[in-house]
């Protein structure tokens, strides 16, 4: 066990998230996510016992979100809506990511077919065992540091 570490955070979990570099995004999955067709080649890690808010709230505790993008965080469009609707769970885990987001930033929709799409550019999958479709978000990896030196 290590301290301040969420115990949600596999060993192999915090290894992917640690190599991930700026700009790199991890998704994290619900369970009826094709995650292993779309995964192809990249890795699959697997919380099964985990709900979605309590994977993103684990994950977030350790990565940085990006700051230098408009939106760092992406969602699955429930099919048949169209946007501003968000289902209940993904209104809880964006109210839960609020306040890593800078003034101007705001998640990103992204319709079904577009987010797998998409899915073929993301460094790692984290496959929950969150029972609700469209339970998908991409989280895009920022930068720790200090502000460039004049």
């Amino acid at each position: 066990m290590l301290k301040g570490i969420d115990p949600l955070l596999t060993p192999d979990l915090l290894k992917v998230l640690a190599e991930m570099g700026h700009d790199d995004a991890v998704l994290l999955a619900d369970a009826n996510f094709t995650a292993m067709r779309l995964a192809a080649g990249k890795p699959v890690l697997h919380l099964p016992g985990s709900s979605m808010l309590r994977a993103v709230q684990a994950v977030s505790s350790v990565l940085p979100l990006a700051s230098d993008v408009e939106s760092p965080v992406a969602f699955m469009q429930v099919s048949g809506t169209t946007p501003p609707y968000r289902s209940g769970l993904q209104r809880e885990v964006l109210d839960m990511l609020q306040p890593s987001l800078l003034p101007g930033q705001q998640p990103e929709s992204i319709e079904r077919f577009a987010f797998y799409e998409r899915v073929q550019s993301i460094y790692a999958i984290v496959l929950t065992g969150e029972l609700q479709p469209f339970g998908n978000f991409i989280l895009r990896k920022g930068v720790i540091g200090e502000n460039l030196r004049p």
